[in-house]
């Protein structure tokens, strides 16, 4: 049985529990493992410290646009982060970090948490040394 880590962010608890529960109903076949960080930005280096565990990575969580230009920065290097840990591993990573610009937003896409766990698995499914 393949094994997924899941990085939830649960500065949004709310949000993060959301697309938990969305993507619980999505991955029956897995073997689940769950990893809570406060923040969407610690999930790339959670993800890079197991990267060798793991068949495969799903991020959860989300940033909601405020005042500043923290929302740009955070946003840019999470999913960056996110990108080159894929590519460096060579490991597929569900992205289902909702960039938002307020929270309503954030809870009417809660199901891309399970767009995230389809892509996984496509892959995971997928793969040629099978």
């Amino acid at each position: 049985m393949k094994k997924i880590l899941v990085v939830s962010a649960e500065y949004y608890p709310e949000i993060s529990i959301g697309l938990k529960e969305t993507l619980k109903k999505s991955l029956t076949n897995y073997d689940l493992e769950y990893f809570v960080v406060p923040g969407v930005f610690e999930i790339p280096s959670v993800i890079s410290k197991y990267a060798e565990k793991y068949d495969g990575f799903i991020a959860l969580g989300c940033v909601i646009k405020g005042e500043t230009p923290h929302f740009d920065l955070i946003s840019r290097s999470v999913i960056d982060g996110l990108m080159n840990m894929s590519i460096k591993h060579k490991k597929p990573i569900g992205n289902a970090i909702l960039t938002c610009l307020n929270k309503s937003q954030a809870l009417t896409r809660i199901n891309k948490s399970k767009e995230a766990s389809d892509a996984v698995k496509q892959v995971l499914e997928n793969d040629p040394k099978k």
